[in-house]
């Protein structure tokens, strides 16, 4: 079935929603697959034996499994979805080609399988976020121009002449990953399955972090924003708070970010004028967030109401919150006599995850549960009353998370500093690892109740997908020729 609100020019437009559908099911089901892998290596960072003494099941070759899915299989797919759904009804048109769109969705599939099979069997470059060998490189690289070419195709035929702010921000995410992948990811193929990357030493590490820092800041931020513009006033059904806001927000983010990467190489072999450059521009980095947090969370003036009988809205202002705590306490990091005691602990990891549970997965989540009842011709999901529950389970569970992993961090980092008079260290490595254990616990915890939401949310999709009481609000037309 395919939606058919009336265009600018007052003839009905049938959009292309089988794409849409596709992307925002798989969804769920790669986060469920994602965050199933990272709550078994937290459990195996409390009990290392449930590794079997199998290499592919080892902590080493599995983590980067769940990082890959969580990040490019849960939030990638999350990010077709809404981009595609979003520029349709802003620009009154159909994507400018449904078979393209179609190889974007079967494509990206195929690289998540791959990436599911070579990174347990230990076939990576080594490099985070980007451990995919070079023909997965070289695949993912098509399938991304393909997407730009479905995407900029269609603002460019659309109906309307403005590009609404979200459109911005999916543009500048497309374009800035394109760039970060291929040049980070150059190298030199040996065999199928081997590679060596054209870098090396310093300078590797400088352009690893260029795109690893910004991987998040545009695959993970920009995205989500323009995720963010179109799903937050929609669903609260009120206009931007500032329209001016949200275009000063958009060039202020996209300028500062690319410069922040050479935070994460604090105290390194890099030049000290690059690291302080990325220093500086995390901090003032601070200030489009927070304006973008702001622009969000004001868009509920006068309807605050709401947020007690819309766990929807629910999702999406924490989601919002979490935005604001999570880049508030990056640019605080970044500064290096922070980063002194914060580096190499699981500080960064309560950091990291405040930013994807939090903010990246409570977005998406808040989404697809906008999404998927109108993909399906349905008023809304089955079960409201198990939205709420899933809001809870889910945010105790990032509660958890997030604070023990700040509060081991900030333990390591004081044990690891800690002197006696003679000037030995006081702790061993081990002791702060043995003090690390109840925290790992608490931390399994958190991340089972974020999965048991996540199963939660599988079951209310399943029941809404199924039902018979289809809305007779949308209309069918025939997709063109």
């Amino acid at each position: 079935m395919q939606s058919a609100p009336a265009s600018a020019q007052g003839i009905p437009v049938a959009y292309n929603d089988t794409v849409v559908r596709q992307f925002a099911i798989m969804t769920i089901i790669w986060g469920i697959v994602g965050m199933a892998v990272g709550v078994f290596i937290a459990a195996e960072l409390i009990w290392p034996t449930l590794n079997f003494d199998l290499p592919w099941l080892s902590y080493g070759r599995l983590r980067p499994l769940h990082t890959n899915a969580v990040i490019f299989a849960f939030g990638g797919c999350a990010l077709f979805a809404s981009s595609y759904y979003i520029v349709q009804r802003t620009c009154h048109v159909r994507l400018i080609s449904d078979k393209l769109a179609a190889f974007t969705f079967w494509g990206w599939q195929l690289v998540i399988l791959l990436a599911a099979i070579t990174l347990p069997l230990g076939i990576t470059q080594g490099k985070e976020y980007a451990e995919l060998e070079w023909p997965i490189d070289l695949l993912i690289a098509v399938i991304w121009v393909v997407y730009a070419f479905v995407f900029f195709g269609t603002l460019a035929i659309r109906k309307v002449r403005h590009i609404y702010v979200a459109n911005w921000f999916f543009a500048a995410y497309i374009i800035t990953i394109a760039v970060l992948h291929i040049m980070n990811n150059l190298a030199i193929p040996v065999s199928l399955t081997k590679s060596y990357v054209i870098y090396s030493g310093v300078v590797d590490a400088m352009v690893e972090w260029w795109y690893g820092h910004n991987a998040v800041g545009f695959f993970l931020t920009a995205a989500f924003l323009g995720m963010m513009y179109y799903f937050v006033p929609k669903q609260a059904g009120r206009p931007i708070y500032s329209y001016r806001l949200s275009v000063v927000h958009f060039w202020a983010l996209i300028s500062i970010y690319m410069w922040a990467g050479p935070h994460h190489l604090h105290y390194t072999t890099l030049p000290d004028w690059a690291q302080s450059l990325g220093m500086v521009f995390s901090v003032i980095l601070l200030a489009p967030s927070w304006g973008g947090m702001i622009n969000g969370i004001m868009t509920l003036s006068g309807a605050w109401y709401k947020l007690r009988t819309d766990p929807i809205l629910k999702f999406l202002i924490v989601s919002l919150s979490f935005y604001g705590m999570s880049t508030f306490e990056g640019p605080m990091m970044s500064i290096k006599t922070v980063n002194a005691l914060s580096h190499n602990t699981d500080w960064t990891i309560g950091h990291v995850h405040s930013g994807a549970l939090g903010w990246v997965a409570f977005m998406t989540i808040g989404s697809m549960y906008s999404l998927i009842p109108k993909l399906f011709g349905r008023k809304e999901m089955w079960n409201i009353r198990l939205i709420d529950v899933h809001f809870w389970i889910a945010t105790i569970g990032v509660v958890l998370y997030v604070t023990s992993m700040w509060i081991a961090g900030v333990m390591q980092g004081l044990m690891w500093r800690a002197t006696n008079p003679d000037g030995t260290l006081t702790y061993t490595f081990v002791e702060s690892l043995k003090a690390t254990y109840p925290f790992y616990e608490v931390r399994l915890a958190g991340g089972l109740l974020f999965l048991i939401g996540m199963f939660i949310m599988l079951y209310n999709v399943i029941k809404t997908v199924t039902a018979s009481d289809a809305s007779t609000d949308s209309i069918a037309i025939p997709a063109p020729v």
